[in-house]
């Protein structure tokens, strides 16, 4: 490779004058020594949660009963010790606790975090046996079960939110919202830690999928690509400030057996979708819908206009 080392010459200036903005422009550094969650450690993790949720899909194979418990024992130790470390960096970091709280009693809080979030696994497989279910029953185009879990991005969105959940309602900061991004920009698909979902979810396509935090969504939903379900407006304090968190409910509340259809966008936190009512697609909904309601746009007109065109060009393009 040729280069002008006279250039290169110039290159310890621009450092100094990038680690210059370190402390003038505020609000995007992270220095010091109190570490935040490492991101590759957290996908490591989702990795390892996906084998055992879904054991025999993913990276290992050969699994029999006579080797699953060692493989999944396995599992469990090594993401005991990770989700260990990486709560308690979390914990510590939102404590703003550096140097005045011993890294043991934050290893204690991250490790009983740790074992309670572990025990729901279990409970968390036999949840998502009823989204693959769900995905099995609602698409003709499946042909088993096996193919939604090796190839639905619905059921990947799914299953690590359902995980992101579990540790979002224990109140672990910065690791749920790492764990449901990373999804997202895997999946296309942007389900908030915070979201409320009932048995039997099905995602279908998907792409462009966003739930906002505080959204409740019942058993024996269907949803399609491009259907947002966010909120109408943001609430502010006296100073002006948003207003943050789930206390307020600002997104809609999705009951039982609904189906939305694509690019549909339901709006606003007292919004409620009616048990068994159908939400066409491009719709767009800021109140409530009764149950047994189905909501679809009036016939749209379709224009076309054809120009004219020379026969002679016409066939020569055709020849080419």
């Amino acid at each position: 490779m040729a280069s002008d080392f006279r250039l290169k010459e110039q290159l310890p200036n621009l450092t100094k004058k990038i680690v210059e903005t370190y402390a003038t422009v505020p609000g995007i550094s992270h220095l010091g020594h109190c570490p935040l969650p490492n991101y590759e450690a957290i996908i490591e993790c989702c990795e390892e949660l996906k084998e055992i949720l879904y054991p025999g899909y993913r990276r290992r194979e050969g699994l029999h009963l006579g080797n699953v418990t060692y493989h999944v024992g396995d599992l469990v130790d090594r993401l005991h010790d990770k989700l260990t470390q990486q709560i308690a960096r979390a914990l510590r970091h939102e404590a703003g606790a550096c140097g005045t709280e011993s890294e043991a009693d934050f290893e204690a809080k991250a490790q009983a975090m740790t074992i309670t979030f572990l025990e729901k696994l279990p409970e968390l497989r036999a949840l998502l046996a009823t989204d693959v279910q769900a995905a099995f029953d609602g698409d003709p185009a499946v042909q088993g079960k096996d193919e939604v879990i090796f190839c639905y991005p619905g059921l990947e969105a799914v299953t690590i939110y359902r995980l992101a959940h579990e540790l979002y309602q224990m109140k672990i900061p910065f690791i749920p919202r790492m764990m449901s991004e990373w999804a997202h920009s895997r999946t296309g698909i942007d389900i908030h830690p915070g979201a409320r979902v009932g048995t039997h979810f099905f995602i279908d396509h998907g792409t462009g999928v966003v739930i906002g935090q505080t959204c409740k969504i019942g058993n024996h939903v269907k949803i399609y690509q491009g259907v947002t379900l966010g909120a109408l407006s943001f609430q502010m304090d006296e100073d002006g400030q948003l207003l943050r968190g789930d206390g307020i409910k600002r997104h809609p509340t999705i009951e039982d057996w609904v189906v939305i259809y694509a690019s549909a966008t339901v709006l606003g936190g007292l919004t409620v979708i009616g048990h068994h009512s159908v939400i066409g697609s491009s719709v767009w909904l800021t109140r409530s819908v009764a149950p047994y309601t189905t909501v679809v746009l009036e016939k749209p007109k379709l224009r076309m206009r054809s120009e004219p065109v020379d026969e002679l060009v016409a066939e020569a393009n055709y020849e080419i």
